[in-house]
């Protein structure tokens, strides 16, 4: 929590002297009685004193006192508020290396079922695009909230032969700026990342270091899985060829364009990949005014503070 005003520290020091000097108040003055009076008279003039009671509207009302101080300071507290105009390019390797069975019931299977289930979760403001990429990239679908096309063309990808990384970032960016040049406003252009899941090396296409530097340029992150097991392995032509995950390249493409990296060796470990990046994605940290629980409290505790007296010293204090 947070406090828009920072003197409020000096009120709290107000209310603390209040306290002192009722305690000392109240010493002084019970010094004071006995300084003239006898128990045994006291007895016989007042058989029947306050009794602790008397000092709860006091406490009462240095609670209030205490919590209105702190609604006067305005605190704040960070709060999830759903992103309504963000853009996300989901690019998806479908290169033959995704028929590997080390991820059941294979890479690419697994793939689409949690690429799904990130479109269907995303928060529905934001605008979900789809890119698929082996030897080229293709832009499946231009960013939309229309979820059921985002999870249509997940469910129609096909696999090809190699791995072309770098073109499917810049397919994304290219697709991010036409679609933010059609809704960009007053509010300036919303902001945009591209989620990359491959499970290889590239071997072909552009540079994809060079693309992951033009992506940061462009202030568009790039948060990309690394997704599969070091172990797999696929059949060409009848022989097995291994297709170890490239983690590093990854990892190098997320820090090159101010992103971030994540790995998946399986089915479950990729959803929750996906569900992270769809509440880092989907929802944004506003600071948001939350004095008026404060205030609430520190007028009740007021109000308490004379019901109490009232019943107890029949005065309001």
């Amino acid at each position: 929590m947070k406090f828009a005003h920072p003197w409020w520290l000096g009120l709290g020091g107000v209310v603390l002297i209040l306290l002192l000097g009722y305690i000392f108040v109240s010493a002084r003055k019970k010094r004071h009685l006995l300084r003239f009076s006898s128990y045994e008279l006291l007895e016989k003039v007042a058989p029947t004193r306050p009794g602790p009671l008397r000092h709860l509207p006091t406490a009462f009302m240095l609670i209030g006192m205490c919590l209105l101080t702190v609604a006067v300071a305005s605190p704040t507290e960070e709060v999830k508020v759903p992103r309504n105009r963000a853009t996300v390019m989901l690019a998806i390797d479908v290169s033959l290396s995704m028929e590997s069975t080390d991820v059941a019931p294979n890479r690419i299977t697994a793939a689409q079922e949690a690429a799904t289930q990130f479109a269907q979760d995303l928060t529905p403001d934001v605008n979900l695009g789809i890119i698929a990429f082996a030897g080229v990239a293709t832009v499946l679908l231009s960013p939309t909230t229309d979820r059921a096309q985002a999870e249509q063309a997940i469910a129609d990808l096909k696999l090809d032969q190699r791995t072309a990384t770098g073109e499917a970032i810049i397919s994304g960016l290219q697709a991010i700026d036409v679609f933010t040049k059609t809704i960009s406003g007053a509010e300036g252009p919303p902001p945009a990342r591209i989620v990359l899941m491959s499970d290889g090396k590239q071997t072909t296409g552009r540079d994809v270091f060079e693309a992951a530097q033009r992506a940061a340029d462009q202030s568009v992150p790039i948060s990309t899985i690394a997704f599969g097991t070091q172990g797999g392995s696929v059949s060409i032509e009848g022989k097995d060829q291994p297709v170890p995950v490239d983690e590093e390249s990854m990892r190098e493409i997320a820090r090159i364009s101010n992103g971030d990296f994540h790995s998946a060796a399986s089915a479950a470990e990729l959803k929750t990949v996906y569900s992270q990046l769809g509440e880092q994605i989907g929802f944004e940290l506003k600071e948001q005014d939350n004095s008026r629980p404060w205030l609430i409290a520190g007028t009740l505790a007021v109000l308490l503070a004379g019901a109490a007296s009232l019943v107890i010293t029949q005065r309001i204090p």
